[in-house]
C-alpha cells in the first residue's frame, strides 16, 4: 500500500511502500561499497541522506544538503538500530554552527570529530548487519551443529538390545544396567518420537523385544476392516458386490462371522451404494470383541452407557435381531448425531438414543439384563490412529482417566438387575493398554460390589496381568483379555466380563465393633493377656453384664462351656504372664462393676455352681 491520505490537509503523509524498499535497499548496498563512499538514490538528489541518517534535521523537517559532515561514534563503538535495520534517530546528532559555514556531527559526549566525510557515508567501523549477524551466531551456539542421525540412534538401539539380553556376557565393564537401560530410553524417544513419560510406562508392560515390536507395529496403520449388517443383507453378498466394484477382501478370521478386511479398493470404501444402504459398517476389528463378550440375546434389555458413534450399538441390535429394546446413551450430545445417523442407514428399530451423563445413570433408569461400558480413555492402544498420543499424555491424564472410569464402571453394575433370568452381565472396555486404566479399575470394581470375573468366551487374547511391580491384583483376572497390534494386527484393547450376583451394595466394615456382642466376648476370651491393649474397657463395653441375676438362662450355658474350654487352653501359659498381668492391673485403674480378665475368669465355676443351685430348687 502506498502513504496514506491526511483528510484533514489532503495531503499523504509518512513514507510510502517504495520508500521503505528504498531504504532496505540502501542498507544492504552499504555492505558492498567501500568505506566512505555512498550512492545516491534513484529517486533523491546527490548529497540527500534518508530521515535519520546524518544531514537531515528534526526540528525543520525538511531535506538538508549540507557540503560536509564529520563522523562520530556512540559508545563502544557501536550504532544503534531500529528493528529495520536503519539507524535509531537521537544516535547522531548535527550541531549547526552560528554563522552556518559548516555543519558538525558531536557525539554523546560532546566531542566533536575532526575527519571529514561526504554526506551519508556511514561510519568506517560500522556494519548495517553486524547486530544481524551477531544474533544469528548465538542461535547457532545454542542449536545442535546438525540433526541427529536416525541410522546410527537405530544401531545404537539394537545393540543395546543385544547387551541387555545377555547383560552378563555382553556388557562393557563398569557399567550398570540402569546405564544401558536409561541410554535404550532416550535412544527409543528420540527414534520414535514418544515423551519419556510414556516410554517409560510401556518398558514396565512389555518386555523389552517385545516393546520394539509394540513400537514398530503403531508406525504402520491397521488394515481397514468392515462389518456386515445381517439385518439387510450376508456376508457372501456383500463380499460379491464389493469384488464387483473392484474391492480386495478377505474374510477377517474365523473367530468372526461378520467382519471382513479390506486390503485395496478402486472406489472410495466409505461412499459406495453398499454403504448408503446400510449392508456394512465402517469398524474396527478390536471394536467387535466387546459386543461378542457381552453375548446379547433376543428380547433382553440392553445398555450401552459410551455408545458413540454407534458401532457396537448396531451390532447389538443385529445380535438382538431388532428385538427387546437397547437404551444407547452418551454423555456428548455433538457425537450422538453420527449414532443417530448410523441407527438409521442401518435399519435400527429397538434403540433408544439418550443424553445423560453415564456417572449419574441409576438415579435415571436402571433394571437392564446387560451393559456395555466402552469407557472413555486415554487411547495409548489406537496410537496409530492418533499420533499424538505419544507425546500429550502425562501422569495426570492417566489417574484423571481412571477416576472418570471407577465412577462409570460402578454405575454400570449398579444399572443391571442381578435377578434377571438370562442377563445379569456387565462387559468394561478400553483402547488403552495402561494398567491403571484396566486391571487397576476392575480390580477396584470387585471390592467394592457384589460381582466376579467370569470367562469372556474369547478363544485368543492375553490373560489380564494379576501382579504388575509392587501391586498384586484379584486372581481371576486370568479371565480378562488383553490384546495388543504387534500380536493380534488390530488395535490394543482391554476387555473384562462381570456376573453380578447381588443387588446389594457391600458396606466396609469398620473392625470388631461391628460384631455382635457374643463374638466380642468370643474374641475377648480367646485373645491371650500380653494382646490387650489401652482399648480393652471399650471392648468389654460392648460385652453383656456378667452379674448372675441380669443373665438369662440360655446364653450363659453356651457361655460357660466355651469359658471352661478356655480356661483349660489357658492354663499352661498363665503362670508366665501372671506377673506381666500383675503389673498392667496396677498400673490401670478398674471401674466399679467391671472385673478384670483374671477374675472374670475365676468367677465362670463360681456361677456353675449358683445356676446348678437355682435350678435344683
Amino acid at each position: 500500500m502506498g502513504r496514506k491520505l491526511d483528510p484533514t490537509k489532503k495531503e499523504k503523509r509518512g513514507p510510502g511502500r517504495k520508500a521503505r524498499k528504498q531504504r532496505g535497499a540502501e542498507v544492504e548496498l552499504a555492505r558492498f561499497l567501500p568505506p566512505g563512499k555512498s550512492r545516491p538514490g534513484p529517486h533523491r538528489p546527490a548529497g540527500q541522506t534518508p530521515r535519520g541518517r546524518p544531514g537531515f534535521s528534526d526540528s525543520n523537517s525538511k531535506w538538508l544538503a549540507p557540503a560536509k559532515a564529520k563522523k562520530i561514534q556512540s559508545k563502544g563503538n557501536n550504532v544503534e538500530l531500529s528493528s529495520d535495520g536503519e539507524v535509531e534517530e537521537g544516535s547522531w546528532e548535527m550541531e549547526k554552527e552560528e554563522d552556518g559555514s559548516s555543519d558538525e556531527m558531536v557525539d554523546d559526549y560532546g566531542a566533536s570529530s575532526s575527519e571529514e566525510e561526504e554526506v551519508g557515508a556511514f561510519p568506517v567501523n560500522y556494519s548495517p548487519c553486524a547486530c544481524f549477524l551477531a544474533v544469528c551466531d548465538s542461535l547457532m551456539a545454542v542449536l545442535p551443529a546438525e540433526p541427529p542421525d536416525l541410522h546410527v540412534i537405530h544401531q545404537r538401539i539394537k545393540g543395546n538390545m543385544e547387551v541387555l539380553q545377555d547383560f552378563g556376557v555382553k556388557r562393557e565393564e563398569g557399567r550398570t544396567r540402569q546405564e544401558y537401560l536409561a541410554v535404550l530410553r532416550q535412544d527409543m524417544a528420540a527414534y520414535y518420537s514418544y515423551s519419556d513419560f510414556l516410554l517409560t510406562k510401556l518398558m514396565d508392560i512389555f518386555p523389552l523385544p517385545e516393546l520394539i515390536n509394540f513400537l514398530e507395529a503403531n508406525e504402520v496403520p491397521r488394515p481397514v476392516t468392515i462389518r456386515t449388517n445381517t439385518l439387510k443383507t450376508r456376508r457372501r453378498d456383500l463380499a460379491q458386490a464389493l469384488i464387483n466394484r473392484g474391492v480386495n477382501l478377505d474374510p477377517l478370521g474365523k473367530w468372526s462371522k461378520t467382519g471382513l478386511v479390506i486390503y485395496d479398493s478402486s472406489v472410495p470404501i466409505g461412499a459406495t451404494p453398499e454403504y448408503l444402504a446400510g449392508h456394512y459398517m465402517l469398524q474396527g476389528a478390536s471394536s467387535l470383541l466387546p459386543v461378542m463378550a457381552l453375548a446379547p440375546q433376543e428380547n433382553e434389555r440392553i445398555l450401552d452407557m459410551c455408545c458413540a458413534p454407534g458401532g457396537k450399538t448396531s451390532y447389538i441390535a443385529q445380535l438382538m435381531k431388532n428385538t427387546g429394546m437397547i437404551l444407547a446413551n452418551d454423555s456428548n450430545a455433538e457425537r450422538l448425531r453420527s449414532v443417530v445417523g448410523n441407527l438409521h442407514r442401518l435399519g435400527v428399530t429397538n434403540a433408544v438414543v439418550s443424553n445423560c451423563d453415564g456417572r449419574q445413570f441409576p438415579k435415571v433408569l436402571g433394571g437392564f439384563d446387560r451393559v456395555l461400558l466402552d469407557a472413555p480413555c486415554s487411547g495409548t492402544g489406537v496410537i496409530s490412529k492418533d499420533p499424538a498420543v505419544k507425546t500429550n499424555k502425562d501422569e495426570k491424564d492417566i489417574l484423571r482417566c481412571a477416576h472418570l472410569q471407577k465412577e462409570l464402571l460402578l454405575s454400570a453394575i449398579d444399572s443391571v438387575n442381578a435377578a434377571s433370568e438370562t442377563g445379569g452381565y456387565i462387559v468394561y472396555c478400553t483402547c488403552s493398554i495402561m494398567v491403571e486404566e484396566n486391571e487397576w479399575v476392575v480390580d477396584y470394581a470387585l471390592k467394592k460390589r457384589n460381582v466376579r470375573l467370569v470367562a469372556t468366551g474369547l478363544d485368543f487374547g492375553k490373560e489380564g496381568f494379576t501382579r504388575f511391580k509392587d501391586r498384586r491384583f484379584h486372581p481371576s483376572l486370568k479371565t480378562a483379555r488383553r490384546f495388543y497390534p504387534h500380536t493380534h494386527n488390530m488395535d490394543g484393547f482391554f476387555i473384562a466380563k462381570f456376573k453380578k450376583f447381588s443387588n446389594a451394595i457391600p458396606q466396609p466394615q469398620k473392625g470388631n465393633l461391628a460384631a455382635s456382642p457374643a463374638e466380642v466376648v468370643q474374641i475377648l476370651l480367646t485373645a491371650p493377656f500380653s494382646l490387650l491393649s489401652d482399648e480393652e474397657p471399650a471392648v468389654e463395653a460392648a460385652a453383656p453384664s456378667t452379674v448372675p441375676g441380669t443373665v438369662m438362662e440360655p446364653p450363659p450355658k453356651k457361655k460357660k462351656l466355651e469359658g471352661s474350654k478356655v480356661v483349660k487352653e489357658q492354663k499352661p501359659p498363665q503362670p508366665a504372664l501372671k506377673k506381666k498381668h500383675s503389673l498392667q492391673a496396677q498400673k490401670r485403674p478398674l471401674k466399679a462393676g467391671r472385673p478384670s480378665p483374671k477374675v472374670m475368669h475365676s468367677q465362670v465355676p463360681a456361677r456353675k455352681k449358683h445356676k446348678v443351685k437355682t435350678n435344683g430348687q
